[in-house]
């Protein structure tokens, strides 16, 4: 089938071929839900964004799991290394706590990962 000049002219449109992929991207999503003692939420999020964090063969929700785990000690560092004032022995022990099963879920300490330590 002939193409017109318009249909020459989107292909070779950098603007118009960015509009695609961002619609692509936007419209495949996956929702992951997250189950609590007594409440529940869902998170959905882009396909392509878990795709681009997948290590090997993951499935959607270990992607997930490892950016909150991620996020999580990301959180207590900062409050308890980078925050105002001392920190207190309570959010030392959480922060702990959190660095310790942050190692067991990914085999090497939050400093390795992050190459940020103190």
């Amino acid at each position: 089938m002939p193409t017109t000049d318009a249909a020459a002219a989107d292909r070779h449109n950098p603007q118009g071929f960015t509009a695609g992929i961002q619609t692509l991207v936007m419209t495949e999503t996956v929702t992951i839900r997250l189950e609590g003692d007594e409440t529940s939420d869902e998170l959905t999020v882009p396909v392509a964004l878990v795709d681009l964090l997948r290590e090997n063969d993951e499935p959607a929700s270990e992607v997930v799991g490892d950016i909150a785990m991620l996020g999580f000690a990301q959180q207590i560092h900062g409050v308890v290394h980078h925050g105002h004032g001392e920190s207190s022995d309570e959010l030392e022990a959480l922060e702990a706590a959190t660095l310790e099963r942050f190692e067991q879920r990914f085999g090497q300490t939050f400093g390795e990962m992050t190459g940020h330590s103190h």
